[in-house]
């Protein structure tokens, strides 16, 4: 069996010589900069960040086999948070322990985190110039046609029979007429697959995991760690339980002494308990939680505009790391709006990362946590048909997302509708903003008709805004 942290024992195998020679297990230093150049690289989503990490550590380095990599892959599908940076860390802590989990993930964000920081900076002391306006005009444009090939993306892949699209479409209505709240419509996707699947119903039979990744199949016996561990070892999983239990206190504590010491109006202490919430509900990737932070950061505590959301947006499908990083941009502009400091660059800052911190933190805590048992938590059926379920339901929740940046990106004034239970928000028709309006039609051309990277079809659009700009027809 191989522990995580330590090199396995080599076995038996087709060498002449009678032993297969399995990759020398990496020093510390060596994972170290496996992941720095992984972070680097993570950018397109997590299907780009899986399929980097895919390539790099079963293709390249073969540390781990492509039945493990799908194995922990999937069990990080179970869990609350960005699957890839929840993956990095579950390899890295299988290979060097706990401090091989804490660098793998670390580092899987850091690049993020300073990006999208900088680019804070920069919004806030220049978003209101000319060409910088002109370039976050063209990029909303191209995000609402990513946010459409999202929907139609995971809809292939979670709608497979009737259940699951009415559970969509229950969705989709729930969020965008009756402003329901994401947390409730995700644990009551949950609940119905759950009981779906232990009342025996085909509809709810598992099937929200990942396929293969990459085009390459790599044994696991034929990479260091080598086959999967039928049982963890009771060090190991000490040791895991323990990192987990740090995780919670580092996550938890920070987050009660803000509410004390500051009281539930201070802006910290909302940021600190909002993402907080948003962190053990995020199922579904970046997409499907944006739809409700937009909602109750632009409604409800109104720390920026929904403009403002989608410049965020593609501040983090332009840079590495995790798509959810765009959170960071959220916190950092109610800090710096809401925390009435002199200094407004320095609140925004700690705001930024107070938002990264209960963020990621949990992340942490799930993974050391759950890894003892992950054998146990990925057959359990019942559990896997609540994922499928949340899964379908994300379907509907994206579609309200895509349908709420085009009311904001398109139209220039929008008007809440309010009859008891219903609330919903509809654009003027007459404050259509043509321009926006062709911009998008194009960036859908290029998405979905002439089949284009999503590297090449932000820059483009950008482009594009930047040339209105200079013929004079945006200001």
């Amino acid at each position: 069996m191989t522990h995580p942290g330590t090199p396995p024992e080599k076995g038996q195998g087709d060498d002449p010589t009678g032993t297969t020679l399995h990759p020398p297990h990496p020093s510390l230093a060596e994972a170290t900069r496996t992941w720095a150049r992984i972070a680097l690289l993570s950018f397109g989503g997590p299907a780009g960040q899986i399929a980097v990490m895919h390539r790099i550590l079963v293709e390249e380095k073969r540390w781990i086999g492509d039945g493990r990599f799908l194995h922990a892959l999937n069990f990080c599908m179970l869990l609350p948070g960005p699957e890839a940076q929840q993956l990095a860390t579950y390899v890295g802590w299988l290979l060097h322990g706990t401090r091989g989990g804490l660098i793998a993930g670390l580092l899987f964000v850091l690049p993020g985190v300073v990006a999208i920081m900088a680019l804070s900076w920069l919004y806030v002391l220049y978003g209101d110039v000319g060409p910088v306006e002109a370039l976050f005009f063209g990029l909303k444009a191209a995000i609402l046609a990513i946010v459409l090939q999202a929907v139609v993306r995971i809809g292939r892949r979670a709608l497979k029979n009737n259940a699951m699209r009415l559970l969509a479409v229950l969705s989709f209505v729930a969020i965008f007429a009756f402003d329901a709240p994401f947390p409730l419509i995700v644990l009551t996707a949950a609940l119905i697959g759950y009981l779906g699947a232990r009342g025996g119903l085909r509809a709810f039979a598992p099937g929200g995991g990942h396929g293969a990744v990459g085009g390459t199949h790599v044994d696991d016996a034929d990479t260091l760690l080598g086959e999967e561990m039928a049982e963890m070892p009771p060090a190991a999983r000490r040791s895991a339980i323990r990192a987990g239990g740090a995780a919670l206190i580092l996550w938890l504590v920070p987050v009660a002494l803000l509410v004390l010491a500051l009281g539930n109006g201070n802006v910290f202490a909302e940021i600190a308990v909002f993402f907080s919430k948003m962190a053990v509900v995020t199922f579904g990737g970046a997409y499907a939680v944006l739809a409700y932070v937009a909602q109750e950061a632009v409604g409800t505590y109104g720390w920026l505009r929904p403009g403002e959301m989608l410049d965020g947006l593609g501040m983090a499908e332009t840079t590495p790391g995790p798509l959810i990083m765009v959170l960071q941009f959220v916190g950092f502009l109610g800090a710096f709006r809401g925390a009435g400091w002199d200094n407004a660059l320095l609140a925004g800052t700690l705001g930024g990362l107070l938002t990264t911190w209960v963020t990621f933190a949990p992340c942490f805590a799930f993974i050391f946590l759950g890894a003892p048992y992950m054998e146990r938590l990925r057959s359990n059926r019942a559990l896997s048909a609540a994922l499928t379920a949340v899964t379908a339901s994300v379907v509907g929740v994206i579609l309200n997302l895509a349908i709420w940046f085009a009311v904001h990106v398109i139209w220039r004034e929008v008007q809440r509708i309010e009859a008891g239970a219903l609330s919903l928000e509809l654009p003027v028709p007459g404050s259509i903003d043509w321009l926006a309006a062709l911009l998008s039609v194009l960036a859908q051309i290029a998405v979905f008709r002439l089949k284009l990277g999503m590297a090449t079809v932000l820059v483009g659009a950008a482009g594009l805004g930047l040339a209105l700009y200079g013929a004079g027809m945006i200001a």
